[in-house]
């Protein structure tokens, strides 16, 4: 597979998944561009990889935890392609509250707690995996989360 190759196929994927760990599409596409562009670089490397797609997410969720310019990361949107298969919701308004309620709470975990959400639940990726592309055991990935849905437990609870 050529790097041509690889981008057309994933490239709306690791945009979508940008989407859900920045919360900002604008900021999603610097670092899925930046990424991309250590990608090409790199591409012999990353071309003999079992998994290129896996080593390139990693890349990504590295350059996000990372990043460290301005207040872009107190605000997460989850907003991606639309679903065809899923049916649409009747009432949009109450789609963009829950949306912006999930955002909300996102926003406030640190950015690892956040991508080890994003990747167990958005990306549907089981514990070694994320532990692979965090950079990190399985049990920090599961503490991560641990500790991750206990904060938005709290949240909850709050406002309920």
């Amino acid at each position: 597979m050529t790097y041509e190759e690889f981008a057309d196929a994933r490239l709306g994927a690791l945009l979508r998944y940008a989407v859900m760990l920045t919360g900002d599409p604008h900021q999603a596409q610097d670092i899925v561009q930046e990424t991309m562009v250590r990608v090409q670089l790199n591409w012999r490397r990353v071309a003999r990889t079992d998994a290129p797609e896996r080593y390139v997410r990693r890349m990504l969720t590295n350059q996000f935890i990372d990043w460290r310019r301005g207040s872009w990361a107190r605000r997460v949107l989850l907003r991606g392609e639309a679903d065809e298969s899923v049916a649409a919701p009747t009432d949009h308004a109450q789609s963009a509250v829950d949306r912006d309620q999930v955002r909300s709470w996102l926003s406030r975990l640190p950015r690892r707690q956040r991508a080890a959400l994003v990747l167990r639940y958005y990306e549907d990726l089981p514990d070694g995996e994320i532990a692979e592309i965090l950079g990190c055991a399985v049990g920090t990935v599961r503490s991560s989360i641990s500790r991750a849905l206990a904060t938005l437990r709290a949240e909850l609870v709050e406002v309920c």
